[in-house]
């Protein structure tokens, strides 16, 4: 079990983490299968194989990427995700940040998405000020973040074992492996329960759960 007492720096994921917004990347990627005439996927299928880098995912949910325009693809998907009507802040999030800012626990982001978006997003949502550094990718690609990691932690110029990185995949694990930070994943995001828990991770249910799962400042 995790003591947040002992943590100096959170570094959040986005995506599926803070943002709730699953359903709205399951809805992009079955109007681009609808389009191609490739069958949908449901909600339990699309956690048990969303993963990065995200060209595995697409091969594994049924598109021919031989016969696609990878760059045009990502945009297609980007737009139909943005407009999305369903994208929306998971309960607690911005609770759980001011309560760690009130600690004095400093915060950052570490995404896979665009910077642009990720920051359009956090201004959209007031979130911009819980945050001392804010690292997204410069492409729509969905590549792993660990050379973002690796500049984040060096930034953040503290031990990596007092850094714990907060996320919903087993990218974030392999993150935080690979750069020795601590790593908490939260399974109502992008990957099901079970993938998580076989990460050999401490796993919570949800954000709401994260007062129950580690002393926080003293308190439960």
């Amino acid at each position: 079990m995790i003591d947040l007492r002992t943590v100096r720096h959170i570094v959040w994921d986005w995506n599926g983490t803070l943002l709730n917004d699953v359903d709205a990347g399951l809805n992009a990627v079955n109007r681009m299968l609808t389009a191609r005439r490739i069958p949908p996927l449901t909600l339990t299928r699309y956690r048990a194989i969303f993963g990065f880098p995200v060209r595995d995912f697409y091969r594994k949910a049924g598109f021919i990427l031989e016969r696609e325009d990878w760059d045009a693809m990502a945009a297609e998907f980007h737009r139909l995700f943005l407009e999305d009507p369903t994208i929306r802040l998971h309960e607690d999030a911005a609770e759980w940040l001011r309560r760690i800012a009130e600690c004095g626990i400093p915060q950052s982001l570490l995404s896979a998405s665009e910077q642009s978006i990720l920051t359009g997003m956090l201004d959209g949502y007031g979130l911009r000020p819980f945050f001392t550094h804010i690292c997204g990718v410069d492409n729509l690609n969905g590549i792993s973040k660990l050379d973002l990691g690796r500049r984040l932690v060096t930034a953040i110029g503290l031990p990596a074992d007092t850094i714990l990185m907060i996320g919903d995949t087993l990218h974030d694990a392999e993150v935080a492996d690979a750069l020795g930070t601590r790593c908490l994943l939260i399974a109502s995001g992008h990957q099901s329960l079970a993938r998580l828990e076989a990460s050999g991770r401490e796993v919570i249910p949800s954000l709401s759960s994260l007062g129950e799962s580690s002393a926080f400042c003293g308190q439960a």
